[in-house]
């Protein structure tokens, strides 16, 4: 992706990249979901495959490359959804990339109380201060991990910001998914 950010990272690399591309679809997209695999490897492995992505003459043999898989299921929660998930051993790691909506910390103290999901949903929808916002969080199977988020009023490459720890219960829920 000539747009990404060079990142020292191969993990955070990946992240971005799958950013950039999820951006370039626009928003209001479901969640998607990648597999990572270790590109050398895959170049190694699967020849055929490292060529219709593009990485047969790629130099950098130290990175990742995201496989977006098939749609999620409509409807399903994704918790429920990441519940069912197991990857093979090719597998390196694996990403999710969805929408959400956001408050600031500052409106916590004004959630109300004993409200179900679908009233608190709402809620958060029509707060004045609430913020659409994409993340994309990627795990390891050795336990690294990497987010980016992007707010929808600052949509722009370098207006990303990037972490290990910025959701960390997405991140624990994709970790789960390697767990035997």
């Amino acid at each position: 992706m000539s747009n990404t950010p060079m990142a020292a990272n191969p993990l955070t690399r990946a992240v971005l990249e799958i950013d950039e591309y999820v951006s370039g679809l626009g928003w209001d997209q479901p969640a998607r979901l990648f597999a990572l695999v270790d590109t050398a490897r895959l170049r190694a492995q699967e020849p055929a495959l490292a060529a219709q992505l593009g990485l047969e003459d790629a130099s950098e043999s130290a990175g990742l490359t995201p496989i977006e898989q098939d749609e999620l299921p409509p409807g399903k929660p994704l918790d429920e959804f990441l519940g069912t998930i197991a990857w093979p051993d090719a597998v390196a790691g694996c990403a999710l990339s969805v929408e959400r909506l956001m408050l600031p910390p500052s409106a916590e103290a004004q959630v109300p109380k004993d409200l179900g999901e679908a009233k608190l949903t709402k809620w958060v929808a029509e707060h004045p201060e609430r913020q659409e916002v994409r993340m994309t969080v990627a795990v390891l199977r050795d336990g690294g991990r990497e987010s980016a988020l992007r707010l929808r009023e600052k949509d722009s490459p370098t207006e990303v910001l990037t972490g290990p720890e910025l959701v960390p219960g997405l991140a624990d829920a994709l970790a789960a998914t390697f767990e035997e």
